[in-house]
């Protein structure tokens, strides 16, 4: 599939050719053209956030002491349409940019749990369908543009406290290097996933540095009540009823721990009972989104390759067309002519563009299939399993505490 995507452009651009009729149409259309470049410029574009730059991952060389060791939950990303979306939609194609940008909420957040995981700085790091109550951690984002060129994402961090650990959005440029040649997949240059380096990879290294940065600033005692926030927030997840009045909150408006249940206290056993098996159901739904992700990263790969070019067609395109009106003859016939071949080729990129997108949603289509298939006699998406598997619990709890209480 991977060389089918990108023979495509190539093949296409061998069947185009130019007769006198044509350049005759051609002509009018540069004429056409020309009358608007002369007075109206390219419409303004978008600031982003500032790129982060060259950044380097931040990693632990041992293992961190067991109260740096927080569990992590990375929710599946939303996103908000962006300029490239707009500028490369029409009604007949507006459907696979929309699908790849959903596509994408699922697989950039697998990226940062990558990364979070290669640090070496944390504990479980898993990537769920919505914030969990058992996780120490929880990352939400909203993906505000996203090409080849540029990536920009809104990140939220917060803990089982309430305490708020990053609120700001993250944005990356590419460069030529981070697209070498040899990310250009055929059947005889096959995808590498060892040696292969995410083009925004320092987008994700600076989100995995502040995350650490706001954890190198607790104290152990505060991360200590992390973890037993984390734990009462689960237990009041399973019974309010039973656990609420042991959290309350400070006056800094975080949640703490106010009385400790006893060791072996039933209770609590079977709190970390439960919380074993949902761990062991959160660790399915992660290596679910794994398969995703290994399914859509080579093909993900060359969209992106080619998004790059696509991006940076349309900017050159925009500048000469404007140069050329304002500055030019705009009546000279070399130019009217250049000026036509320069559209005439930028559509024949953009079809052939679109066609990639389709390509690519056929291509993960079945990955997208198999994630939303049934989870242990579950149904739905994986949303919807995931919130049946969460009230499941909560009955089992409840019909094991009864019998306890009534021996009692």
């Amino acid at each position: 599939m991977q060389s089918r995507l990108t023979s495509r452009l190539t093949a296409t651009v061998q069947r185009q050719g130019v007769g006198a009729r044509g350049i005759a149409v051609g002509l009018a259309l540069a004429l056409l053209m020309a009358a608007c470049a002369t007075s109206v410029p390219p419409a303004p574009r978008r600031i982003p956030a500032p790129a982060v730059g060259e950044v380097s991952l931040i990693r632990s060389p041992i293992e961190p002491a067991q109260h740096q060791l927080l569990d992590i939950g990375v929710v599946i990303f939303h996103n908000l349409p962006d300029q490239f979306t707009l500028q490369n939609s029409t009604e007949i194609n507006a459907g696979a940019f929309a699908e790849i940008r959903q596509n994408e909420t699922q697989y950039l957040p697998y990226v940062l749990r990558n990364t979070l995981i290669d640090s070496n700085h944390w504990g479980a790091v898993r990537v769920l369908p919505e914030s969990d109550p058992s996780v120490d951690l929880v990352i939400t984002g909203t993906i505000v543009a996203s090409d080849g060129l540029a990536l920009e994402i809104e990140i939220r961090a917060f803990d089982s406290t309430g305490r708020e650990w990053i609120n700001k959005t993250y944005a990356d440029i590419t460069q030529s290097d981070d697209f070498p040649e040899s990310s250009r997949f055929t059947a005889s240059n096959r995808f590498d996933p060892v040696n292969f380096v995410d083009p925004f990879q320092d987008l994700y290294d600076q989100i995995n540095n502040d995350l650490l940065s706001m954890r190198d600033s607790l104290s152990e005692q505060e991360l200590i009540n992390l973890h037993r926030v984390s734990q009462m927030v689960y237990a009041t997840e399973l019974s309010p009823e039973s656990f609420v009045h042991i959290l309350e909150e400070g006056p800094d408006r975080l949640l703490t721990v106010s009385s400790l249940p006893a060791g072996d206290d039933p209770m609590m056993r079977r709190v970390r009972d439960m919380q074993l098996r949902h761990h062991t159901f959160i660790d399915t739904v992660d290596q679910y989104y794994q398969s995703l992700f290994d399914e859509m990263r080579p093909v993900y790969a060359t969209w992106r390759h080619y998004s790059r070019d696509q991006s940076l067609e349309n900017q050159s395109a925009e500048r000469q067309i404007y140069e050329g009106g304002v500055y030019g003859n705009a009546g000279n016939f070399l130019t009217l002519t250049q000026r036509y071949d320069r559209y005439r080729w930028a559509k024949i990129y953009e079809f052939e563009f679109a066609e990639l997108a389709s390509g690519f949603n056929n291509e993960i289509a079945p990955a997208i299939l198999e994630l939303n298939r049934n989870v242990h006699g579950l149904d739905g998406t994986m949303a919807d399993q995931y919130a049946q598997w969460r009230k499941i619990l909560r009955a089992l709890f409840a019909l094991e505490v009864e019998p306890s209480a009534g021996e009692n």
